[in-house]
């Protein structure tokens, strides 16, 4: 019998489809921007602290007020507003232009424009508030500043993992219930089997935005939330959408919530630590060019950046293979959950067609930049993972409650 199952199974296997050929000129594009962006965020902070504008915005900043608190905060508030609009044209080209070239987008010109003055406000207030840490702490404890940083970080960490989903994302879009009733009961009862009490599910309106796809988890605790964008909901089928959604769960059962807040939290203790060791010897030998001679001095914000920048480039691929197993294991927990191979596998198909992407992009981009397997190694497992065929232990089957 179970010799029929698998040879009915390899008979229903879903081929990885080739690229388009509109998506390799995207992928080409895409990864010819990351080159770009990467070279344009230091480039920036490095043009700033090296021809000594940084210290000129600190001075400016004091001439307003000699509280160093408001220093701080006045300093961060200009620097952000003045790296958002350098930089201005390049993201309108990556967010709007080359989206509505490649047929990815549906965002007019007025909810782009709203969308970035949102995010700067954001991000003015939520910089000027996190930069008052380090610099308060760099004066009261000069060798040990990186370690209380850090610690304090962690608490910022999860506040952010709190209220980000709740507070910050609906300011750019939309969140309600699922509109279909009867999909909300199929995902609710296989929330259910997962052994999920009380799920939160939203239905985002990203189609104001983007006609891609897809659906995440997010937040933890009483932010914790899985969403759907309504894009998913219009062009995958019921079973399709349950297996994503058995990702998701898979997320939040397997605590992979809650692995990045601390992956996060020691990156940035390690790149607090190399600021620490290095940035003494690179203000003693350009603080003249810099314009500050002291670390607690606001002006060293760029140097702090672009310290913190080269750090996490070393440590990112450590990163992004923790990211790389942990969607794995989720798409494992979503396959014995529902028990749908051919669902999973067709899911993955719409996915690459819907948001050009490539099947398998090749070691140097997973290596650099991919924080999910490929889309390619993903049908490929959906197509052959299926221990119940065989009478073999699920990983997971501890965690599923019998219907």
């Amino acid at each position: 019998m179970w010799v029929d199952t698998l040879l009915s199974a390899v008979q229903a296997s879903v081929p990885v489809p080739e690229p388009t050929e509109q998506a390799l000129r995207y992928d080409r594009s895409d990864n010819l921007l990351w080159i770009v962006d990467t070279l344009v965020g230091l480039l920036i902070p490095g043009v700033i602290l090296f021809t000594g504008f940084s210290a000129r915005i600190r001075s400016w900043a004091e001439r307003v007020t000699h509280r160093r608190s408001l220093v701080v905060m006045l300093y961060v508030a200009l620097f952000v507003v003045l790296t958002t609009l350098i930089a201005l044209p390049l993201s309108f080209y990556e967010e709007y232009v080359r989206q509505h070239a490649y047929g990815l987008s549906n965002q007019t010109l007025g909810k782009w424009v709203s969308d970035t003055i949102k995010g700067l406000l954001v991000g003015v207030v939520a910089g000027s508030l996190v930069a008052l840490i380090p610099y308060t702490v760099l004066r009261r404890s000069p060798r040990r500043w990186w370690l209380w940083t850090w610690l304090a970080a962690l608490p910022v960490l999860a506040f952010v993992f709190v209220i980000s989903p709740v507070v910050v994302a609906p300011l750019f879009n939309t969140f309600g219930p699922l509109e279909d009733k009867q999909l909300e009961a199929q995902i609710l009862a296989e929330a259910n089997r997962a052994g999920i009490r009380g799920s939160r599910i939203f239905e985002v309106n990203k189609s104001v935005d983007t006609k891609a796809i897809d659906a995440y988890v997010t937040g933890f605790g009483s932010s914790k939330r899985i969403v759907l964008y309504d894009t998913i909901i219009k062009k995958l089928d019921s079973r399709e959408i349950l297996f994503a959604l058995g990702h998701e769960m898979g997320h939040y059962v397997l605590h992979h919530v809650v692995i990045p807040l601390f992956g996060s939290w020691l990156l940035i203790g390690c790149s607090l630590w190399a600021v620490h060791r290095m940035s003494g010897g690179l203000i003693a030998r350009y603080h003249e060019r810099f314009g500050f001679d002291r670390l607690d001095d606001p002006a060293s914000l760029p140097l702090l950046l672009l310290l913190a920048s080269a750090i996490s480039f070393v440590l990112a691929p450590l990163q992004l293979a923790v990211s790389r197993h942990l969607e794995h294991e989720a798409d494992r927990f979503g396959l014995e959950l529902t028990r749908d191979n051919h669902s999973a596998a067709t899911a993955f198909v719409k996915l690459q067609q819907e948001n050009l992407e490539i099947p398998r992009p090749g070691p140097i981009y997973t290596f650099f930049r991919a924080s999910h397997p490929s889309l390619g190694e993903r049908i490929d497992f959906s197509n052959s993972y299926r221990p119940w065929a065989t009478g073999q232990p699920l990983k997971y089957g501890d965690h599923f409650v019998a219907e």
